[in-house]
């Protein structure tokens, strides 16, 4: 494959207009112009090309939740959104903590998934907090070097603390939903703030997550493993993370899409609920300075597919979780390029090249001779965000409406073309 005229990113905001040429799946050649090719040309018209997205926090529902989404469906939404790699969370039925279900999950992954797919295993069995996962094992006959009971927090601190230290004895990463419980009183739906008293909604205090938080820092400092804190939505979060890079904590942290963009005061129905929940207009501008920064390190967006029948259900019982897959790109291109907040460079870094790097995902996560040919050429266009135009099956979204521009019209992953507008 050959793609002409493609426009890309130098260094901040240059650009540059070349030619890649794509042999058995890899990046072999960039050029300002290669000629005498015979083969499949794509010419992108001199929109801005990239590096495939990696999405490191997705929910592909199978095994056990078809009817929210299946790992075909994700991952062609995936491809839409202009992912090239995704990391689906192991809240499955049954869970992927053991060599038969694994075994069985990978061979599901091969015959249906449009892109790459990197699969977690579980902390502990069924995710219960109660005994670890032969992690040892399932990294080297599976190669999976993450391991998260993401939906739970793990509760005990022994049992966090004995994780960590098998994860740092096989170099591996905990990547942990950080949720105590003991905050959190029954039919808890929303942030525990003036949207919940005015509306008699149960709040989820800010407590309920820093605090967890804080105590893995502090396992992870005293035990020296890597740790990565998923979908920081506080600001107290983000100051302790802070503080434990600078005192030399392997520690790592994702913000999705919908908590930069919403607060508390955006909620209007179930489709603004999800876990955690949407927070105070403080929160928010502390979350977009700390991605900026550095402190938090990338985007990922917890894709979290349901049923309209479910989220039609009350506040209190409708599940947490929205679909975002197929827009997150765009939403952050239109709402921080556009604007200027960061540059082109940027852009790439947090949706493709850190969490590449993070999750030691090689030769993914740039557009460069050696690697590997996943690539997203976006469209300058706006258009309109239309939830009936999705391909995932949850159509639980809070997009719906929005205008953006950003949106991939290619999507190419291992040489292959996997998506086209």
């Amino acid at each position: 494959m050959l793609i002409k005229n493609a426009k890309l990113i130098v260094k901040n905001n240059e650009t540059k207009i070349s030619d890649i040429l794509i042999e058995d799946g890899k990046i072999t050649k960039i050029e300002e112009n290669i000629s005498n090719y015979y083969g499949k040309i794509i010419d992108a018209k001199e929109n801005l090309t990239i590096p495939g997205g990696v999405e490191v926090h997705i929910h592909l529902r199978e095994p056990g939740f078809e009817k929210k989404e299946t790992i075909k469906t994700g991952t062609m939404a995936a491809a839409k959104g202009g992912y090239t790699s995704v990391m689906p969370m192991p809240n499955l039925n049954p869970h992927p903590d053991n060599e038969e279900v694994l075994n069985k999950y990978f061979e599901m992954i091969e015959k249906d998934a449009a892109i790459n797919v990197y699969p977690y295993a579980c902390i502990t069995k069924k995710s219960k907090g109660e005994d670890l996962v032969d992690m040892e094992m399932i990294n080297k006959k599976f190669n999976i070097n993450h391991f998260s009971d993401d939906g739970v927090g793990v509760a005990n601190d022994e049992m966090m603390k004995t994780a960590m230290e098998k994860a740092k004895s096989i170099d591996s990463l905990i990547v942990a939903h950080t949720e105590d419980m003991s905050y959190i009183k029954p039919g808890a739906s929303v942030h525990a703030g003036k949207m919940a008293e005015q509306n008699d909604w149960v709040g989820i205090p800010s407590e309920a997550e820093y605090k967890q938080i804080e105590r893995d820092l502090n396992l992870a400092k005293q035990t020296g493993a890597k740790y990565h804190i998923c979908h920081i939505s506080a600001e107290e979060s983000v100051e302790a993370l802070r503080k434990a890079k600078y005192e030399g904590v392997d520690a790592s942290g994702e913000v999705t899409i919908h908590h930069l963009l919403f607060t508390e005061n955006d909620v209007k129905n179930t489709n603004f609920k999800m876990n955690p929940p949407l927070r105070t207009k403080r929160d928010r501008e502390v979350l977009i300075d700390a991605l900026i920064d550095g402190t938090i390190d990338f985007l990922a967006n917890d894709h979290a597919p349901h049923t309209e029948d479910e989220k039609n259900r009350e506040m209190a019982k409708a599940p947490f979780g929205i679909s975002n897959i197929e827009c997150a790109i765009p939403l952050f291109y239109t709402n921080f390029v556009e604007t200027g907040k960061i540059n082109l460079e940027q852009f790439v870094d947090l949706i493709s090249r850190k969490p590449a790097e993070r999750f030691g995902l090689k030769n993914k996560g740039k557009i460069q001779v050696g690697y590997d040919a996943d690539i997203t050429i976006l469209s300058e266009d706006k258009k309109i965000i239309n939830k009936q135009e999705f391909i995932t099956k949850g159509k639980n979204t809070p997009f719906d409406g929005m205008e953006v521009e950003g949106c991939p019209i290619y999507t190419i992953c291992k040489g292959e073309l996997v998506w086209k507008n």
